[in-house]
C-alpha cells in the first residue's frame, strides 16, 4: 500500500505564502533544492489543488530546462516521470503530461488510489492537503521550514486540525532551512 505525503515549504510561523499570495521568500539553495528532488523522486503521483497546478506546471517549460541549474532540470525528470491528479471546479483543461483532472477531492477515490498504487503519493497545495488531513489520508507531513517569519498568508495546515505527530526524520541546511518530516497517527 502506498503512503500518502503532504510536503511543503514554510515560512517558521508555518506560511506558504505572504499576504500577497508571495512565496519569493521560499526558493531554495541548491542543497535544499537537491534534497526536495530526492523527497519526491519516490512519488508515483502528484495531487494537486488548481493554484498549485498553475504553480508546478511550470516544470515542462522546455526554455526553462534548456539552460536550468542542475538541481532544476533534476526536478523537471522527477516531475515528468510522475502522474499528476488535478483536482479543480474552476479549471477548464490541464496543459502538462501525464494528468488528469478531477472536478472534486473524494476521500474514498484517494483510499482507493493509496491501496492500488504501486508508489507513494504526494499531495500539494494547502487547501487540498486540508482535505486530506481531515480525512485521515496523510501518512506524512514533511515540511521545509525558512528562516522567515512574514506575519500572515495562506497557511500550510488547516484550522481545527488536531492529529497526533512522530518525528521521524529532520534535517538542518546550511542556509538555515530545517527539515522535519513526521508521522501522522490519526
Amino acid at each position: 500500500m502506498a503512503e500518502l505525503h503532504y510536503t511543503a515549504i514554510t515560512s517558521l510561523d508555518g506560511y506558504m505564502s505572504d499576504t500577497e499570495g508571495n512565496f519569493d521568500w521560499a526558493f531554495p539553495s541548491a542543497e535544499v533544492h537537491h534534497f526536495a528532488n530526492e523527497l519526491d523522486r519516490s512519488t508515483g503521483t502528484f495531487l494537486l489543488g488548481r493554484r498549485m497546478y498553475e504553480v508546478m506546471s511550470f516544470w515542462e517549460d522546455p526554455d526553462l530546462l534548456h539552460s536550468a541549474e542542475p538541481e532544476l532540470r533534476e526536478y523537471a525528470a522527477v516531475w515528468a516521470q510522475a502522474n499528476k491528479i488535478v483536482y479543480s471546479p474552476s479549471l477548464e483543461s490541464v496543459s502538462t503530461q501525464k494528468t488528469t483532472l478531477e472536478r472534486r477531492f473524494d476521500p474514498e477515490a484517494v483510499r482507493k488510489l493509496k491501496a492500488e498504487s504501486p508508489r507513494d503519493l504526494s499531495i500539494g497545495g494547502p487547501t487540498l492537503a486540508a482535505h486530506a488531513l481531515h480525512a485521515g489520508l496523510v501518512d506524512q507531513v514533511k515540511f521545509l521550514v525558512n528562516p522567515v517569519i512574514i506575519g500572515g498568508g495562506t497557511s500550510a495546515l488547516p484550522d481545527g486540525l488536531r492529529m497526533h505527530l512522530e518525528l521521524v526524520n529532520e534535517r538542518r541546511f546550511e542556509n538555515g532551512v530545517v527539515f522535519l518530516d513526521y508521522r501522522c497517527h490519526n
